[in-house]
C-alpha cells in the first residue's frame, strides 16, 4: 500500500491510556412475551474491559452469550442501553461518532451476506473512502482500492467484478479490505473465519496478524473456537449469558483457568495427541443454557455449576482479581 495512505505509527508519542475502554456496557432488547406485555432481554449486562494499542483481545463463549452484541454495541451499531465507551481517551458520543467510525471498523462473520451483491468489489471497498472523503479524485480513489485489494491478496484488476464471482475466503478478504479502507486503528473481528474451510481459516488468521503488525492495529477478536483465539490473542475474555466471567492473558487462561465455565470450555477442546485426550478429564455441563429472558437469580451460571452454593442464588458475583491481571466472577474461588 502506498505510503501516503498508510497511517504512521509514532511509538514514542503514544499516550499511556488504552485505545479502547468499555465501562459497564449494557444492551437490552425489548421482547414481547404476551398480549401487550414486554420484557427486556439482557444481551449484554454490565461488561467492562480495555484493549491496548496493537493488542488483540479474544472474546469467547457459547452461541447466544452476547459476543457479537458486545462488538456491535461497542461500535454503536446498536445504541447502548447503558455504560460508556472510550476511544483514545475520549468518550464516544453523538458528536464524535463520525470520527470514531472512521477509526474503528468491523469485519462481519458472514462473507456472503455482508457484501452488497449489486455493487462491484471496487465500489464496496471504496465506500468508506467516499463516506469519509479520503481521496481527492477518482484516480486516487482507484489506486487506493487497487492497493487495498492487493494488500489482502486479491489482484487489483478484479475490482470490476461482483462479490458472487469470488469464493468465501476471497469474500472475507474483500471485507477486510473494506475495513482497512478508512485507515482504522481498531477493528472488531466478529467470527471472521467461522464460515470458512479450515485451510482457509489459517490463511485469514495469518493475514490478520500480518496486517496488525504492519498497520499497528488493535483487534477485538470474537470467536467460539478457543484454539483460534489462543493463537491470535494476547488476552482472552470469557462470556456467559451476557456477563463476563473471566479475563486473563491467553497463556494464563489456558494454564490456570479458575471459573468453572472456563474450565468446562477448555476441557472440550480437542487434543491432537490420542493419549493425552484419553487421559484428559472432560467436564460435561448439566442442563441447558437458561433463557436470557428468564435469567436465574444470582449467578447466571449457577444452574449448571458443580460448585454452586446458596450464596450463588443470592447475588451475582462481581469480577475480582484472583491473581495479577487475572479476573474472574465467582463466589467460590
Amino acid at each position: 500500500m502506498s505510503n501516503e495512505n498508510t497511517r504512521p505509527v509514532d511509538m514514542e508519542n503514544r499516550s499511556e491510556h488504552p485505545l479502547v475502554e468499555v465501562r459497564n456496557l449494557k444492551e437490552y432488547f425489548p421482547i414481547t412475551t404476551g398480549f401487550l406485555r414486554t420484557t427486556m432481554l439482557k444481551a449484554v449486562d454490565d461488561v467492562s474491559f480495555t484493549i491496548g494499542r496493537a493488542e488483540t483481545l479474544g472474546l469467547v463463549g457459547e452461541s447466544g452469550c452476547g459476543k457479537t452484541t458486545v462488538g456491535r454495541t461497542l461500535l454503536h451499531l446498536y445504541k447502548p442501553t447503558g455504560g460508556e465507551v472510550f476511544f483514545d481517551g475520549k468518550k464516544v458520543a453523538k458528536d464524535t461518532l463520525r470520527e470514531f467510525r472512521r477509526r474503528a471498523q468491523m469485519v462481519f462473520q458472514d462473507p456472503y451476506s455482508s457484501l452488497n451483491p449489486r455493487m462491484t468489489v471496487g465500489d464496496i471497498v471504496a465506500e468508506p473512502i467516499d463516506v469519509h472523503g479520503l481521496c481527492k479524485n477518482k484516480h486516487e480513489r482507484s489506486e487506493r482500492v487497487h492497493d487495498l485489494l492487493q494488500t489482502v491478496g486479491i489482484s487489483g484488476e478484479q475490482a470490476s467484478r461482483y462479490a458472487h464471482e469470488f469464493s468465501g475466503g476471497q469474500r472475507q478478504r474483500i471485507g477486510i479490505a473494506r475495513a482497512l479502507a478508512s485507515n482504522p486503528e481498531f477493528i472488531v473481528c466478529d467470527e471472521p473465519v467461522s464460515a470458512l474451510d479450515v485451510s482457509i481459516q489459517a490463511q485469514v488468521i495469518n493475514m490478520l496478524e500480518d496486517l496488525q503488525e504492519r498497520f499497528h492495529l488493535s483487534y477485538l477478536f470474537i470467536a467460539h473456537d478457543l484454539s483460534v483465539v489462543k493463537h491470535i490473542s494476547q488476552r482472552i475474555a470469557v462470556m456467559y449469558l451476557g456477563k463476563m466471567v473471566e479475563l486473563a492473558s491467553s497463556v494464563e487462561l489456558h494454564r490456570h483457568p479458575v471459573h468453572p465455565y472456563t474450565i468446562s470450555l477448555l476441557s472440550a477442546v480437542p487434543m491432537p495427541d490420542p493419549q493425552k485426550a484419553r487421559a484428559a478429564h472432560r467436564i460435561v455441563l448439566q442442563g441447558d443454557v437458561p433463557s436470557p429472558i428468564h435469567m436465574p437469580s444470582g449467578c447466571p451460571f449457577r444452574t449448571r455449576c458443580n460448585r454452586a452454593t446458596a450464596e450463588c442464588a443470592q447475588s451475582c458475583p462481581p469480577m475480582r482479581e484472583v491473581s495479577p491481571n487475572h479476573f474472574a466472577a465467582c463466589h467460590n474461588l
